[in-house]
């Protein structure tokens, strides 16, 4: 449909499968997926500036990819990780089968995706990683980000790549002024336009000092 977007709960439209080579944590991999989706075409220049400029993921304990899509950010973690879980989060019920399949074809078995409901409501997370589904509209992105990241577990981070056109400084100021003293929010670096935000969830004590 004309007005199908790729965070519609189920696409309508064809699915029209098709095959990405990729590179993901130094590893070639041949990946599925179609019409429908996010960046069906391989991987995005946002994810690509996201996965190039931040440190490695926590070695272990529960990690967390928002709006994972087909899947490149929740491998490169579960790569990278391997001791780690790795959960992956969407609502696109066609994404999330082809993360499934695309985990399974990268040879990674940490990873776990689902619908936003089906994510245990008690995990806390080590490190998130998103390149956030910001054409969703600002109240629905901030809606998301304020169910994710308060669930960081203290001096875990979430690093969240956003392009500057489309409100990555705007976006940064708000998440400072609303997330409160327990976390620290910072420009960690620009590239091609984007910018990837660290968000910080700070000592219980430091917090409460201040």
């Amino acid at each position: 449909m004309a007005n199908e977007h790729y965070f519609s709960a189920n696409p309508s439209s064809e699915t029209r499968a098709r095959q990405v080579h990729v590179t993901l944590a130094g590893k070639p991999l041949t990946l599925t997926t179609a019409a429908g989706v996010f960046s069906p075409d391989g991987v995005d220049r946002g994810t690509r500036v996201l996965l190039g400029s931040v440190p490695p993921p926590a070695s272990s304990g529960a990690l967390l990819d928002v709006g994972c899509g087909w899947g490149p950010i929740a491998i490169t973690m579960a790569l990278e990780s391997p001791d780690a879980h790795v959960w992956g989060v969407d609502v696109n019920e066609r994404v999330l089968g082809l993360a499934r399949d695309n985990a399974a074809a990268a040879g990674v078995a940490n990873v776990t995706v689902g619908l936003p409901s089906e994510i245990p409501a008690d995990l806390r997370f080590r490190t998130i990683w998103s390149n956030p589904p910001i054409r969703v509209g600002k109240d629905e992105l901030h809606e998301i980000l304020l169910t994710w990241l308060p669930r960081l577990e203290v001096e875990g981070d979430a690093w969240l790549v956003v392009s500057k056109d489309l409100g990555g400084d705007s976006l940064q100021r708000w998440l400072g002024d609303t997330l409160g003293a327990g976390f620290r929010v910072a420009r960690a670096t620009t590239d091609k336009g984007f910018r990837v935000i660290r968000v910080h969830r700070v000592a219980e004590d430091t917090a409460a000092a201040e």
